[in-house]
């Protein structure tokens, strides 16, 4: 168990300093283009990750340390499309839709609220 915690840390940390540069690397005042792209390559990296885990036997750690470590920490926003993903495969179409507006417009919402809350 500890390990495990252990390997999820490490990757996180990766994530996180790879998120970080990632916003050091591109800025712009106009659109949030570093936000998207971190979201965009976040979601891209965990599909061939679960793509990729699917096919192997053992792959606990490594998923571990890659998709939940390293992409949690890049971005939550890959966790979420694999989400809606697994949804589809599974022709849960409705529920899909549910998800990605409740997410979308409930986190906006709250975000909002909370930032109100704080000033």
């Amino acid at each position: 168990m500890l390990r495990n915690i252990l390997v999820v840390a490490f990757g996180g940390a990766v994530g996180s300093i790879a998120r970080y540069a990632t916003s050091l690397l591109i800025t712009t005042k106009k659109f949030p283009l570093n936000t998207f792209t971190v979201n965009i390559i976040g979601s891209f990296l965990i599909g061939i990750l679960m793509g990729y885990a699917a096919k192997q036997i053992n792959a606990q750690t490594w998923q571990l340390l890659m998709v939940t470590g390293f992409c949690g920490g890049f971005t939550t926003f890959s966790a979420f499309s694999w989400d809606v993903v697994t949804m589809l495969q599974q022709q849960r179409y409705t529920t899909a839709l549910l998800y990605i507006f409740a997410t979308l417009i409930i986190g906006v919402l709250f975000t909002f609220i909370g930032f109100r809350i704080a000033v």
